[in-house]
């Protein structure tokens, strides 16, 4: 079956799961998804949305976060792990979205990227949640999943990204990766996968290659 192939059938079969696919971070303004989306990195989902409950709460707009004393801020998200970078990132995305932005989520990739703490993970998520345009989010399941199908061959983000881009529809592809997500916690999980009651063993190779 050719990669195309695989990727349609994977679409559908993921929507048919996952109808109604959104983004795990819990968030009111843009830039707190951008927020919330760094703190995520090497943390869990649910951790991030509970110290965002709180955060953002105490720091309640851009220039709060901008004022923020440092060395409080780190103790604020300490919990979300490797605090003193991520305090650093998010009171410097801050400052760079008044000082460069006027206080407004920019909306290209190239634009985003040069925001304190965003690489294209984060950009994606941004383009496509907030944005509505194209995007390819490659976080782990993401990762994971498409490599097990065969619609990859590699591991890392970008080159995955690039993958994916030639394979999903543009129009989905930001609900595709959302998909992924859900269905890596659920089923494809990175250890002990669930492929025996798996709806999408019919076409997947690594399934194929282990049953």
């Amino acid at each position: 079956m050719k990669k195309q192939e695989i990727a349609d059938l994977a679409c559908a079969e993921l929507e048919k799961l996952y109808p109604g696919a959104q983004c795990t971070l819990d968030y009111g303004e843009p830039y707190q998804l951008m927020m919330a989306t760094r703190l995520a990195a090497q943390c869990t989902d649910a951790r991030v949305n509970v110290v965002t409950k709180t955060l953002f709460k105490k720091y309640p707009t851009l220039q709060a976060f901008a004022d923020a004393d440092l060395a409080e801020l780190e103790q604020d998200v300490k919990p979300c792990g490797f605090y003193h970078t991520k305090a650093k990132s998010l009171k410097e995305m801050a400052g760079q979205l008044i000082n460069n932005f006027g206080g407004e989520v920019p909306s290209t990739m190239e634009e985003l990227l040069t925001l304190s703490g965003v690489g294209r993970k984060t950009a994606n998520l941004i383009l496509g949640d907030v944005f509505g345009k194209p995007a390819v989010v490659t976080d782990t399941h993401c990762i994971r999943i498409s490599g097990r199908l065969g619609l990859t061959s590699n591991k890392e983000p970008a080159k995955v990204e690039k993958d994916l881009v030639k394979l999903l529809p543009p129009e989905t592809s930001s609900d595709f990766c959302h998909r992924t997500v859900q269905f890596g916690r659920d089923i494809c999980r990175a250890r002990s996968p669930k492929c025996g009651e798996c709806p999408l063993n019919y076409f997947c190779r690594y399934y194929a290659q282990n049953k």
